[in-house]
C-alpha cells in the first residue's frame, strides 16, 4: 500500500509518498509545487534516486497532482512503475460541520466542510476546491480526509462546551473542537516510545509554530486542547488572533467603520504576533527583541504568557504531568521560548538544563537530571499519522471511522 499524503494551500501542493507495506513505513518521495496558477510555478521533487527543481505552468491543483504522479513515475528519479500503484491520497483535513474522524471524501463530506468554510477560512476553501477537482480528474483514486478534530473527541463533554444555548452546540456544531490533532496524536505515540513504552503517561503536548496549540494527553487520549471552535482561537498565532472576547466586536464595528467581514479578516489574517509587532516569523521577532524592539518583546511576552496559562490549566486537568513535549517549528527550534515557558516552575518539578536546551539533536530531552517532569523536543510527523489513518480506513472496508 502506497499512500500519497497531500498538504494543500490556496496556491500550493506539498506531498509525501509513504510505502505502508514496508514495516519501516519509509517515505519514498517528497515534493511540492508553489505558486499554482502562475506561469512559473516552483516544482520540487526529491526521491532516493535523485532530486529535481523546475519552474513551469501549473494551472490548478488537478494539474499539480498530475505533475506529481508524473514525477513519481519518472524514468530517472521516479519510485513507481505506474501511477496506479498509488492506493489513495490522504489529506490532513481541518474542520467540518458536525463531522470528525476519518472519511472517504464524498459529497456529504465536502458539503460539511463547505458549511464551515467561514470557520476555517484559510483551510477549508482551498481543500474543498481541490478535492472536488481531484474527484473529477481521478475518479477511481480514493481520497481520504483525516480531520484534525478527531483526536480530541475523547475530551470530556464539559470541556468541549461553551456556556451557550444547548441547541447551538448539538444542532449547529458550536463547541470547542480542538485542532492540530495529527501532531498531538503523533506526540501521544512517540513520547511513550521514548520512555520505554509506558502507557500511563500524562503528557502536555506544545505544538508551537505558525499556528499553535497545547493538548493534555492522559494515557494516549486527549483530555483538553487550547483550540476551540476555530483555528483562530486559543494561543496567539503568527497572524491569527487567538483568544478574543466577541463583545469587543460592537465597538470595533462602530469605531472603525469596517464591516463584520473586514473585522474578521483582520482577526484571522493580520492579528496574532503580526498584529502585536508587524512580524509573523518568530525568528524575526526574537532578532528584533534582541535589538531592543519593545513591540517584539511584547509579542513574545503575550505568546509565552498564553502558553503558561494553558500549561497550568492542563496540569490541573491531568492531575499532574510526566512529560512536556515541545513540537512544531517554534517548539522544536526556539530555546528562548522553551526557557521562558519553563522559567520559575521548579516548584512544579519542571527544570530545564540550559546546555541541553540550547542545542542538540532535534529529538532530545532538555530537562535537568533533577527535574521530576521530563521536558523533550520532539519533531512531529503529521503526514505519517494521516498515512496510517488512511490505511486503517481502507483496510476496514468502511467509508468512515472514528
Amino acid at each position: 500500500m502506497k499512500v500519497l499524503i497531500a498538504n494543500l494551500g490556496s496556491t500550493s501542493f506539498k506531498y509525501r509518498l509513504f510505502d505502508l507495506s514496508d514495516p519501516a513505513e519509509p517515505v519514498l518521495a517528497r515534493g511540492g509545487i508553489e505558486r499554482i496558477g502562475s506561469p512559473s510555478a516552483r516544482v520540487v521533487v526529491k526521491t532516493a534516486r535523485g532530486e529535481r527543481e523546475s519552474a513551469q505552468l501549473v494551472k490548478d491543483h488537478g494539474d499539480a497532482v498530475q505533475l506529481c504522479l508524473e514525477q513519481l513515475t519518472d524514468p530517472e528519479i521516479g519510485v513507481l512503475a505506474d501511477a496506479s500503484e498509488v492506493t489513495a491520497i490522504g489529506f490532513k483535513a481541518v474542520h467540518a460541520r458536525n463531522l470528525t474522524g476519518v472519511h472517504l471524501v464524498d459529497d456529504a463530506v465536502l458539503e460539511a466542510m463547505e458549511a464551515f468554510a467561514d470557520v476555517a477560512p484559510a483551510h477549508n476553501p482551498p481543500y474543498t476546491k481541490a478535492m472536488r477537482m481531484l474527484r473529477d480528474r481521478f475518479p477511481k483514486l480514493p481520497l481520504v480526509a483525516a480531520f484534525e478534530t478527531g483526536f480530541h473527541r475523547t475530551i470530556p463533554e464539559a470541556r468541549q462546551r461553551y456556556a451557550i444555548p444547548d441547541a447551538w452546540a448539538t444542532e449547529l456544531g458550536v463547541r470547542k473542537w480542538g485542532f492540530h490533532g495529527a501532531s498531538h496524536r503523533y506526540i501521544s505515540w512517540r513520547v511513550p516510545e521514548l520512555l520505554g513504552g509506558r502507557k500511563d503517561l500524562k503528557i502536555i503536548s506544545c505544538h508551537l509554530g505558525g499556528s499553535s496549540s497545547l493538548a493534555a494527553i492522559d494515557g494516549g487520549k486527549s483530555v483538553a486542547c487550547s483550540l476551540g471552535m476555530s483555528p483562530q482561537s486559543g494561543l496567539p498565532h503568527n497572524n491569527r488572533v487567538g483568544e478574543f472576547d466577541v463583545f469587543a466586536l460592537p465597538p470595533l464595528l462602530r469605531e472603525t467603520g469596517k464591516s463584520l467581514e473586514e473585522i474578521l479578516d483582520v482577526l484571522a489574517n493580520h492579528s496574532g504576533l503580526h498584529g502585536l509587532c508587524e512580524a509573523r516569523d518568530l525568528r524575526d521577532i526574537e532578532a528584533a527583541a534582541a535589538g531592543g524592539d519593545p513591540r517584539a518583546e511584547l509579542a513574545i511576552g503575550v505568546f509565552v504568557d498564553s502558553i503558561r496559562h494553558y500549561l497550568g490549566a492542563f496540569m490541573v486537568a491531568l492531575g499532574g504531568v510526566d512529560v512536556i513535549a515541545f513540537t512544531g517549528g517554534i517548539g522544536e527550534n526556539s530555546s528562548r521560548i522553551r526557557e521562558e515557558v519553563c522559567r520559575g516552575l521548579g516548584w512544579f518539578g519542571i527544570e530545564l538544563d540550559p546546555s541541553l536546551n540550547a542545542s542538540g539533536d532535534a529529538e532530545r530531552k532538555v530537562s535537568a537530571s533533577s527535574s521530576r517532569v521530563q521536558v523533550w523536543t520532539v519533531p512531529t510527523n503529521e503526514e505519517l499519522v494521516v498515512a496510517r489513518q488512511s490505511r486503517a480506513l481502507l483496510d476496514s472496508g468502511r467509508t468512515s471511522m472514528d
